[in-house]
C-alpha cells in the first residue's frame, strides 16, 4: 500500500493543499479509489465511517476539473443537506490550499432557489446538493447537465432506496451517457445497492475496505437497561458522569427530540437539535454550534448519522434503537472520526435487548452491559 499522495499520480498542488490541512497520507480506500477515478473509472466503493471516502472521490475529481472551461463538470448527490454542505466546504478549502481555482456551490431543497439560481449564473465546475432541487433547477433551465463528466452518489445505499432512487435516475438521465463518470460510495453497500449501481453504471471497479469489520475498532461500545421511564434521567446522569466536550443523542421521533433538548436544556446542559423538520437556519445554527464548542450535546434523528463530520464528538447515546445494525453502524460512526476514539452507549429496556444481541452477531462487536452507582458508569 501506498503511503504518499504523490505515488498515486496526484498534482503537487493537490499535495501541498492536503498538507495544509495536516494530511500526510492517504487512507486505504483513497489509495485504492484515487489512481481508478484519476483514469475516469466508473467505481462503488465501500469503507466504515471515518475513513476518508470524500477525499477519495474529490481529489481525482479537482485534478481532472478542465479549469479553461466555465461550465458545471461534475454533480455531488447527498441524502442530507448537512452533508452536501460539508463536501462543499471541503471544496473551498481545497481549492483554496491548493491554489486550484476550482468553483463550487451548494443546492438543497429549504435554501432559496433565487439565490440558488445566481449562484448557478458564474457557472461553477461542481454542484453539491439534494436530487429533488438539481433536477428541478436543470428541468428550468438554470443548470446544464449536458456538460456534467461526473456523478457522485454519496451515501449511496440511500440515494437509491426506494424513496430517492426515482429523483436520482432522473437527474442521472440528464447527462450524456458516453462522457459520464459515475462513482458510489457509502460505509455499507448491500445486494440491491450494488445490482442498481451495476445497471447504471459502465463495468464499475468494486472496491471494498475492511468488508469485515466495517464498524471502527476505536469505538466501545456498551448498553445500560433500565424502565423506559426512567430513560431520560439515565441520560442525564450519563452525561454528568462522561462529561463529554460533544456529544449525538439519537432519537427516533421528532416530538420526543423536540422535548428531549428541552429537559436538557432545564438541567442547563448546552443542546440543540436537528432533525427532518428544522429549517435551514436551524440546521445550520445547531451544526455551527457543535462543531464550535458551544454546546455540549447535539439532540438528533438519523439526519445527522450519514456521513456527517463533527470534529471531537467523543460520545453517542442511543435513547432509541435504531431499526438495523447498518444504522447502527452509521451513528456510532460520528464518532471516533480519524484515528480518534469513542464511546457508543445504548439506553435499552428488556425487550430491547434482542436487538442488542443482534447487533453483535451481525456486526461481529461486544456491546458490554454497565451501571451507573455514585456517579460512575461500572460494569455490570
Amino acid at each position: 500500500m501506498t503511503n504518499l499522495f504523490k505515488e498515486l499520480n496526484l498534482s503537487d498542488r493537490l499535495v501541498q493543499g492536503l498538507k495544509k490541512e495536516g494530511i500526510i497520507e492517504p487512507t486505504d480506500i483513497q489509495a485504492k479509489v484515487i489512481p481508478l477515478g484519476l483514469e475516469n473509472k466508473d467505481i462503488v466503493g465501500q469503507s466504515e465511517t471515518g475513513s476518508g471516502k470524500t477525499l477519495a472521490f474529490l481529489l481525482p475529481i479537482m485534478q481532472n476539473i478542465d479549469l479553461s472551461k466555465r461550465e458545471t463538470q461534475c454533480i455531488i448527490l447527498s441524502p442530507t443537506h448537512e452533508l452536501a454542505i460539508q463536501i462543499n466546504n471541503q471544496i473551498r478549502l481545497l481549492s483554496k490550499n491548493s491554489g486550484l481555482e476550482v468553483t463550487s456551490t451548494a443546492i438543497i431543497g429549504t435554501a432559496s432557489v433565487k439565490r440558488q439560481v445566481e449562484s448557478l449564473k458564474s457557472k461553477p465546475h461542481i454542484v453539491v446538493g439534494s436530487t429533488g432541487r438539481i433536477f428541478e433547477l436543470i428541468k428550468n433551465r438554470k443548470l446544464k447537465a449536458h456538460t456534467v463528466r461526473t456523478i457522485v452518489l454519496d451515501e449511496g445505499d440511500r440515494l437509491l432506496d426506494e424513496k430517492n432512487i426515482k429523483s436520482v435516475k432522473d437527474v442521472i438521465k440528464t447527462t450524456l451517457k458516453d462522457q459520464r463518470q459515475m462513482m458510489l460510495f457509502s460505509a455499507t453497500v448491500n445486494d440491491h445497492t450494488l445490482k442498481v449501481a451495476q445497471e447504471l453504471m459502465k463495468d464499475p471497479e468494486i472496491i471494498r475496505v475492511n468488508e469485515e469489520d466495517v464498524v471502527n475498532p476505536n469505538i466501545e461500545h456498551m448498553y445500560i437497561q433500565v424502565e423506559h421511564r426512567e430513560k431520560f434521567e439515565t441520560l442525564r446522569k450519563l452525561v454528568a458522569a462522561t462529561k463529554p466536550k460533544r456529544s449525538i443523542v439519537f432519537i427516533n421521533k421528532s416530538e420526543e427530540i423536540d422535548l428531549t433538548t428541552t429537559k436538557l436544556r432545564h438541567h442547563k446542559l448546552k443542546t440543540e437539535a436537528i432533525y427532518g423538520a428544522s429549517t435551514k437556519e436551524e440546521r445550520k445554527n445547531a451544526m455551527d454550534k457543535i462543531k464550535g464548542g458551544q454546546i455540549q450535546i447535539l439532540v438528533s434523528s438519523d439526519l445527522s448519522s450519514r456521513g456527517l463530520n463533527i470534529e471531537g464528538v467523543s460520545h453517542i447515546f442511543n435513547l432509541d434503537l435504531p431499526p438495523t445494525s447498518k444504522e447502527y453502524i452509521h451513528r456510532v460512526g460520528r464518532t471516533a472520526r480519524g484515528k480518534c476514539s469513542g464511546t457508543a452507549i445504548s439506553i435499552i429496556t428488556s425487550k430491547d435487548l434482542p436487538v442488542i444481541r443482534s447487533y453483535e452477531k451481525e456486526l461481529n462487536i461486544k456491546i458490554k452491559e454497565k451501571v451507573l452507582s455514585h456517579g460512575k458508569l461500572l460494569d455490570k
